[in-house]
C-alpha cells in the first residue's frame, strides 16, 4: 500500500506560525540577550553583592515561572491575543525600567517586570489554535528553532551590543522588539478567537496538573530542560579547561552545533509524522539524547567526539522541544489548553532551576563527568516513562 502524503502547512498557517515564532523570540531574547553581559554590568552598580547579582540574573525566570499558569488560564477565559498583548506590554515596561536602572535593586525590579510578561503558554496555545493536528509538530518545531536561534543570537550579539550601545541600549532594543511584536500580532495573526469559556466549565488547576494523560508531558519537559541546563553548566567548562578554547571563541562552537543539529532534527520531525509508531520515534529521540550525554561523560577531552555528541544531543533536543508541546496541545481538553500549557511552561522553568542546582552539586562532587552521567540517567528514566505512557489524545479531548 502506498503511504498517503502528509499535508503541508497552508499559507495562513505559515504566516501565523512565523509571526508567533518572531513574537516568541522577543520573550526568549529577554531571557538570553543579557546573559553574557549582565553579571559584569550588575557587579559595577551600587549595592552590588553576589546574592543581589544572582537575584538580578534569576529574577526574569522566577516571575516568568510564577505567572505562566495564570497567564495561560487567563488566555482560556479572555482570549489568547489580549493576554499576549498584555505580556508584550509588560515586557516593554520592564525594558524601559531597565534602561533607567542605575542601581542593582532597580535592575532586579526591571528584570522581574520583564519576566512578568509570561506569555509563552498563550503563544503556544495560539499556535495550536491556528494549526491542524497533523502539521502541529512542524509548527512547534518553528517555535523551537526560534528558541534555539535566540539563544545563539544572544551568545553572539550580547557582547557586541554591550560594546556598541551598552546594557542601557540593550534594554531600549528589547522595548523596541516588544513594540514590534505588538504590531506583528495585530497585522499577521487573524483575530479569530474562539468563544470564551465560562469559568463554570473550567477545571481546577489541580485537576489539570494531575490529569493522567498530561503528566508524561509535564514530566518530559521538566526532564528535557533539566538536562539542557545541566549540559550548559558543564560544556563551557569542557571547552575552556579540557579543550583549551578561549571564552571568546565559544560562540562559534554553539553556532556550528546548532546549525549542524538541524540536519538531524528535520528527519526526526518528518519521521515521527510518517511513522506508524510515532511513540517509538519519540522514545528513540530521548535515548539518543541520553546516549549523547553518556558519550560526553566518557570522553570530553577530545574536540571531535565532544562536537559530535553535542550536535547529536541538540538534534534530539530540538525535536523533543517541538514534539512535547505539539502533543500536549492535542491531549489537553480544548477549553483548558492555555492552562495546561501554563503548567507545562512552569515545569520547563522548574526543570531548568533543578538542572542548575542539582547539576552544580554533581559537578562539585564528581566533576563534569558526573553532570553528564546524571543527565544521561535523567533522560533514560524519562524514556522509560514515555515508553509506558501510551497516551491517546483523542480519548480525552473535549
Amino acid at each position: 500500500m502506498v503511504a498517503t502524503a502528509r499535508p503541508g502547512l497552508s499559507g495562513t498557517e505559515i504566516r501565523v506560525v512565523v509571526a508567533l515564532a518572531a513574537i516568541y523570540m522577543t520573550r526568549m531574547l529577554g531571557l538570553f540577550l543579557l546573559l553574557p553581559v549582565l553579571a559584569i554590568y550588575a557587579s559595577e552598580l551600587p549595592g552590588g553583592t553576589p546574592a543581589r547579582i544572582g537575584l538580578a540574573m534569576g529574577a526574569y525566570g522566577l516571575t516568568n515561572a510564577l505567572l505562566q499558569i495564570p497567564f495561560g488560564r487567563w488566555s482560556d477565559r479572555y482570549g489568547r491575543r489580549p493576554i499576549i498583548f498584555a505580556g508584550l506590554g509588560i515586557f516593554c515596561l520592564g525594558s524601559v525600567v531597565g534602561a533607567f536602572a542605575h542601581t542593582l535593586p532597580m535592575l532586579i525590579l526591571a528584570r522581574a517586570i520583564q519576566g512578568a510578561g509570561a506569555m509563552s503558554a498563550a503563544v503556544s496555545a495560539l499556535v495550536a489554535d491556528h494549526t491542524r493536528d497533523e502539521v502541529r509538530t512542524r509548527a512547534m518545531a518553528v517555535i523551537g528553532i526560534s528558541i534555539g536561534s535566540s539563544f545563539i543570537i544572544s551568545l553572539v550579539l550580547g557582547p557586541v551590543l554591550e560594546a556598541a550601545i551598552g546594557v542601557t541600549g540593550i534594554f531600549w532594543l528589547m522595548a523596541a522588539l516588544a513594540l514590534g511584536g505588538i504590531a506583528l500580532l495585530s497585522i499577521a495573526v487573524p483575530n479569530t478567537e474562539a468563544v470564551v469559556h465560562p469559568a463554570s466549565r473550567r477545571a481546577s488547576l489541580w485537576s489539570i496538573s494531575t490529569l493522567p494523560a498530561l503528566r508524561p508531558y509535564f514530566a518530559g519537559v521538566f526532564a528535557l530542560h533539566f538536562v539542557l541546563t545541566a549540559t550548559f553548566l558543564s560544556v563551557p567548562l569542557v571547552l575552556l579547561h579540557d579543550l583549551g578554547m578561549g571564552e571568546a571563541t565559544h560562540w562559534k562552537v554553539y553556532l556550528g552545533v546548532f546549525l549542524f543539529s538541524l540536519t538531524g532534527t528535520v528527519p526526526l520531525i518528518l519521521g515521527v509524522e510518517r511513522s506508524s509508531r510515532p511513540n517509538a520515534v519519540f522514545v528513540g529521540a530521548i535515548l539518543i539524547a541520553a546516549l549523547a550525554q553518556a558519550t560526553l561523560a566518557l570522553d570530553h577531552g577530545v574536540l571531535m567526539p565532544v562536537l559530535a555528541a553535542f550536535t547529536v544531543f541538540f538534534a534530539a533536543f530540538n525535536f523533543l522541544e517541538a514534539r512535547l508541546p505539539a502533543q500536549l496541545s492535542k491531549a489537553a481538553p480544548q477549553v483548558e489548553r492555555g492552562g495546561a500549557l501554563g503548567v507545562f511552561a512552569t515545569c520547563q522553568f522548574l526543570g531548568s532551576a533543578f538542572g542548575g542546582a542539582i547539576g552544580g552539586q554533581l559537578q562539585q562532587h564528581w566533576g563534569v563527568s558526573g553532570v553528564f552521567w546524571g543527565s544521561a540517567i535523567v533522560a533514560t528514566a524519562w524514556a522509560v516513562i514515555a515508553s509506558r505512557s501510551g497516551v491517546h489524545p483523542s480519548a480525552i479531548r473535549t
